[in-house]
């Protein structure tokens, strides 16, 4: 057990030796991404091949001789960041780090016989753009243009490990909180800092817990928000995943700042190795005295406890959340009395989400103007964001606020695949909108989207090429939301019910031009009068794309096209007389009998009957068959 700072100074020593005695560390990545693509059986090779090689010893074992052998310790890691290019393995002797990309186990043994026990590099595996092979993942592009704080221990140690997380520097910053600030300090810190919810809102921090502390009412409660149910974001379950006893450490600090005993981590039911993880993490600490009653010695207790949500979108807003803790139905309330009023069983509650916790311990640690200096005034510090799309490099990113989208997609991201031309990114999941050509210079930060009806969010980021139907974007995301609403409220209930019916509608082929003023009727109702923040950011997608894809909509209303030949309802298969064969192979593989014509020569397709299943286009040997917009 730990219970005194000296105690706890001599245990991080201890683990910093441990990790000093390996000769080499095998890093395997371990979050959801690579365990998809096969890393588990990456990691269980590796393991034995330790064990079947007699020159190296798997971890540390009593030994009878005075020369031990090298031991080389077979670690699962957190999300490494390039999330396409999984499987991920890191070799670590000492300071020489070397990245290995797409790691097959066929791949594993010449990794070990050639960097684990020697000094060789297995160049096929290497990270490689424009002919230049990167060794060190910090050299990297995607990385290296990064700037890593609530991300910069993922992918460098056990991820469950508390130990591990120790060694790196775990809890100086609650023990700088509790034992050289008063609790009056920390949170007047984390005020300077301007550090802003990450879960979307952007609410200054530093505000929660100040309106939290002066509450009347002793008991408080801290609640993290894991929710996250964005569709294509992943930072939150990244952290809770990578970096579990980063969020609980800072969980701790806001508890130690507003005097809260008993902390919730609310997870969305699809993150189970997030869940495995924490609970990990959870019982470790308490069994040497982390967590529990009179921490390190002092008057300050507190308890961990996991609640699983039941992947439903509307309890990532915090009423709604707090309500489904309590063991009711997810669903937000009027407002006020505020989250920090009356809570969590009706008392004051600080919740901010997983991002914004795991911010706190590197601000108390190395200080408010340290955080300022990074970002901008308004939006200090950095920001996660999950790259998705139509993407070369696709993963998790990290990046200071007022950062470009420039920057973001065509330098840390590597631009667009097949070198197609750029249309859009979604920014902000479906409560946020779409930003264009003409906003690729534009600051990222919580302020300055909000003029072009968009929201940072939580940190979704999808990029669309010029393949991309904005007006389907728009129905998808409304579809999405519509599923997702709770129902509690007529504006959000039915006013998304009605503009998901007109968006069908449109991309159907049986729009018309009325149609756009109705939904930016709707889309007006709904932002003004809906109950939640979920519900009044419903229809920024739709409001985004009709400002600045009016086009599309008109060309799906008016023309009966859509420019990016998505639409199924509006394609039109056509066959090229030019090219075509006349082998009737079209007309063989045509369910609803439309191609009709003369062997040897062209064949033609009747438009009355093709319901535009693709058949004929998928099985023509000359592509003689396409699209016509």
């Amino acid at each position: 057990m730990i219970q005194t700072v000296a105690e706890l100074n001599e245990t991080r020593q201890q683990a910093v030796e441990t990790i000093q005695q390996y000769a080499c560390r095998i890093l395997v990545c371990s979050g959801t991404g690579c365990i998809a693509t096969g890393s588990n059986e990456i990691h269980r090779i590796f393991r034995l091949l330790t064990v079947e090689h007699p020159e190296v010893q798997l971890e540390f074992k009593p030994h009878d001789e005075d020369e031990h052998p090298p031991v080389v310790g077979v670690k699962k890691t957190g999300c490494q960041g390039v999330c396409e290019l999984g499987p991920l393995v890191r070799i670590q002797k000492g300071d020489k780090v070397i990245q290995y990309i797409k790691v097959q186990p066929d791949d594993c043994e010449e990794i070990f016989e050639k960097s684990v026990i020697g000094d060789e590099v297995v160049d096929r595996l290497l990270y490689t753009k424009d002919k230049k092979a990167y060794i060190r993942p910090e050299d990297i592009p995607f990385i290296a243009k990064q700037t890593r704080i609530v991300l910069e221990n993922c992918g460098k140690f056990d991820a469950e490990s508390l130990g591990e997380y120790m060694a790196s520097g775990g809890f100086q910053a609650l023990q700088k909180a509790m034992f050289s600030m008063s609790r009056e300090d920390v949170i007047e810190e984390i005020d300077k800092s301007g550090l802003r919810g990450r879960g979307g809102g952007g609410f200054p921090t530093g505000k929660k817990w100040k309106q939290v502390a002066r509450q009347k009412d002793p008991d408080r409660f801290v609640v993290c928000n894991g929710d996250e149910g964005d569709p294509g974001a992943f930072m939150d379950g990244s952290v809770m995943e990578g970096d579990p006893f980063k969020l609980i450490e800072g969980m701790m600090i806001a508890a130690y700042a507003v005097r809260a005993e008993n902390g919730y981590i609310y997870v969305r039911a699809e993150y189970p190795m997030s869940v495995a993880r924490l609970r990990s993490a959870i019982a470790q600490m308490e069994e040497i005295g982390l967590l529990g009653d009179h921490i390190l010695g002092s008057d300050f207790n507190f308890h961990m406890h996991i609640n699983r949500g039941a992947g439903a979108f509307v309890c990532g807003e915090g009423s709604a959340l707090t309500a489904s803790i309590e063991g009711n139905r997810g669903m937000p309330r009027v407002k006020p009395p505020r989250t920090v009023e009356k809570g969590l069983w009706e008392k004051p509650t600080v919740l901010n989400n997983v991002e914004t916790f795991a911010n706190v311990p590197r601000i108390i640690l190395e200080g408010a103007d340290w955080f300022r200096s990074i970002g901008t005034p308004g939006s200090p510090g950095c920001k996660t964001f999950s790259l998705t799309g139509a993407i070369e490099n696709t993963g998790l990113i990290e990046v200071p606020m007022g950062t470009t989208l420039r920057e973001i997609i065509f330098d840390i991201g590597g631009g667009l695949k097949a070198g197609a031309k750029f249309k859009a990114v979604q920014i902000g999941g479906p409560s946020g909108g779409c930003l264009t050509e003409k906003h690729l210079d534009e600051p990222l930060d919580f302020d300055s989207v909000k003029k072009f009806n968009a929201i940072v969010g939580s940190g979704g980021m999808v990029v669309m090429d010029e393949h991309t139907c904005m007006v389907e974007v728009a129905r998808f995301f409304m579809g999405f939301t519509q599923r997702e609403s709770c129902g509690k409220c007529v504006p959000c209930r039915e006013g998304t019910k009605r503009m998901l019916e007109i968006l069908e509608r449109i991309v159907n082929g049986q729009g018309e031009l009325e149609d756009l003023d109705t939904l930016e009727e709707l889309a007006t109702m709904i932002q003004s009068m809906a109950l939640c923040g979920l519900g009044k950011s419903a229809p920024l997608p739709v409001i985004s794309t009709l400002n600045t894809f009016r086009d599309e909509y008109i060309a799906h209303i008016v023309d009966k096209r859509c420019p990016a030949k998505v639409c199924t309802a509006l394609r039109r298969y056509v066959i090229n007389p030019d090219i075509c064969k006349g082998c009737s192979k079209c007309a063989k593989f045509c369910p609803a009998n439309a191609i009709s014509g003369i062997v040897k020569h062209p064949y033609s397709i009747d438009p009355t009957k093709c319901i535009k299943c693709g058949s004929c286009k998928d099985n023509c040997a000359f592509g003689a068959i396409y699209i016509d917009a």
